[in-house]
């Protein structure tokens, strides 16, 4: 409050510097999304999935042609949703760091369930046989195949072209919302590669940990000095 009477509302700004593989410091990296912790809906489908006016061509044409796969997903999630049946799925979100310093927000990459090797790692957890946070380790590959809740690894798990290599991402974690827990992590590249599927597992070293989630996408080609973020969502949802 001023002396006048005037209200002055908080402000302030945010700025971020990229520190590449090789040292590089990137300043002000523009458009780093705050992915919504929400649960999923047709309008947040709409926003976050389809291509639209005002997007990067790139980006359009990726959610294109990535559209039909998500929605094999969101169409469980939806019916689900729609009958209030309780559910637990993933959200994967992405948003790409080139190491020219620019930066792309694919957005909604992936609406899965969870796999049965998850499922039994969560019930373990209540037996304190293992531990919930360690489920934050975030794995790439360039393996198309469909998932399956079956699913234990990653198809073609990526390892040399990984800096450092056969090291997953161990992303951050918090409760995104009440019933979401959200994990970030950014895998960063050394080599080339076409990106087409990341896996949430228990631990850092590729080749082994338990698998929570597997997600299929369009290609993604990255090379030395790029990164993906990637922001996973684990929804829980209640009955009614």
């Amino acid at each position: 409050m001023s002396a006048t009477g005037g209200v002055s509302d908080p402000a302030g700004s945010l700025s971020a510097t990229l520190i590449k593989a090789d040292g590089r410091h990137v300043e002000s990296v523009p458009n780093m999304t705050p992915w919504p912790a929400e649960t999923v809906g047709l309008d947040h489908i709409r926003k976050y999935a389809a291509s639209g006016p005002g997007l990067p061509s790139r980006v359009n044409a990726w959610r294109r042609d990535n559209y039909l796969r998500l929605m094999v997903g969101a169409k469980k999630v939806l019916l689900a949703r729609k009958f209030g049946i309780p559910t637990f799925n993933g959200q994967l979100w992405i948003s790409v760091f080139r190491g020219d310093g620019s930066v792309e927000d694919y957005g909604l990459a992936s609406l899965r369930v969870v796999t049965t090797a998850g499922v039994g790692y969560i019930v373990d957890a209540f037996q304190n046989t293992t531990e919930l946070e360690n489920l934050k380790f975030h794995g790439v590959g360039t393996g198309s195949t469909a998932e399956a809740v079956g699913d234990t690894a990653l198809v073609t798990e990526s390892t040399t072209v990984l800096n450092p290599d056969s090291t997953r991402a161990t992303g951050s974690t918090t409760e995104a919302a009440a019933n979401i827990y959200r994990t970030v992590g950014t895998v960063t590249f050394d080599g080339s590669a076409a990106i087409v599927e990341h896996g949430i597992f228990s631990q850092a070293a590729t080749g082994g940990g338990t698998l929570l989630d597997r997600s299929v996408f369009s290609a993604i080609n990255v090379a030395s000095g790029d990164s993906i973020q990637f922001t996973y969502d684990f929804t829980v949802t209640a009955g009614s």
